[in-house]
């Protein structure tokens, strides 16, 4: 089982349309995937089709230990891959989890108990160095850091990796950088395309090849409860994240991640 945070401190890049459209392309080429909205907004919970209004068990009461896993777990009908979903309670985990014993390795422990049943777990985190966050980076083998081309990305780039390192010294010390992803790029920008140069040209071995473009039907999807193979499959936005998915699975077949120096 390999888990995988989809994390970046900035907000607005792309990670939960990654984490949905991730997990769906990587069940459509045959691979069982777990995918956990760590985030209050619950956006990857009903991008997936599951309705927050009527969830009896989520992510926050797994983290309290009001709800075992296996009663957590819902299944995404148009994604075909397994939720454990949020609720807008899951703000008040953050208060809840500060006097608790062990909050930072909640999740990791429950993950445990399902790590025969998945080849993959995504955590979908929220844009902040919180204890949800914290749960999802100490749980997780590896970091995706999805990015977008403009001014600030590369600032925000170097807050993270900061953040990682001391995670690493201090809670988790396997986690690596999977990768860094480009997401809602748009060729025509000048802009974009000189911040992707200076990507390539730093963080060659780090940059997925795969770029996920700016496309109107991958930011429609969501208000359907769909991934975007399910809302539109000959899309560029479906293409990208299917050959995202075949490219993860290249890279674990030959490379390891890379480690966070």
């Amino acid at each position: 089982m390999k888990v995988l945070a989809i994390a970046n401190q900035k907000g607005g890049v792309g990670k939960t349309t990654t984490a949905v459209n991730l997990a769906a392309s990587l069940a459509h080429l045959g691979k069982r995937v777990l995918l956990v909205d760590l985030d209050p907004q619950a956006n990857a919970t009903m991008g997936a089709g599951i309705d927050k209004a009527k969830l009896k068990a989520s992510v926050y009461s797994l983290l309290l230990g009001e709800s075992t896993i296996q009663q957590t777990i819902k299944t995404s009908e148009s994604g075909g891959f397994d939720l454990l979903p949020a609720s807008r309670d899951l703000a008040g985990a953050e208060v809840e989890l500060v006097e608790a014993s062990e909050r930072e390795t909640r999740l990791k422990s429950a993950l445990a108990q399902v790590k025969d049943d998945c080849d993959f777990v995504l955590l979908d985190c929220p844009p902040a160095l919180n204890l949800l966050t914290l749960n999802g980076l100490v749980a997780a083998d590896a970091v995706m850091i999805p990015m977008q081309c403009e001014y600030y990305a590369l600032e925000g780039l170097s807050d993270l990796v900061n953040t990682l390192r001391r995670i690493k010294q201090n809670l988790n010390k396997n986690i690596e950088i999977e990768g860094l992803l480009r997401t809602m790029f748009d060729p025509r920008s000048t802009l974009a395309q000189q911040v992707s140069e200076q990507l390539v040209k730093h963080f060659t071995s780090k940059l997925y090849h795969t770029v996920i473009p700016r496309n109107v039907r991958l930011a429609e999807a969501p208000s359907y409860g769909r991934p975007i193979l399910a809302y539109d499959k000959s899309s560029k936005g479906a293409q990208a994240y299917l050959q995202l998915a075949t490219e993860m699975l290249a890279r674990h077949n030959s490379l390891d991640a890379v480690p966070v120096v």
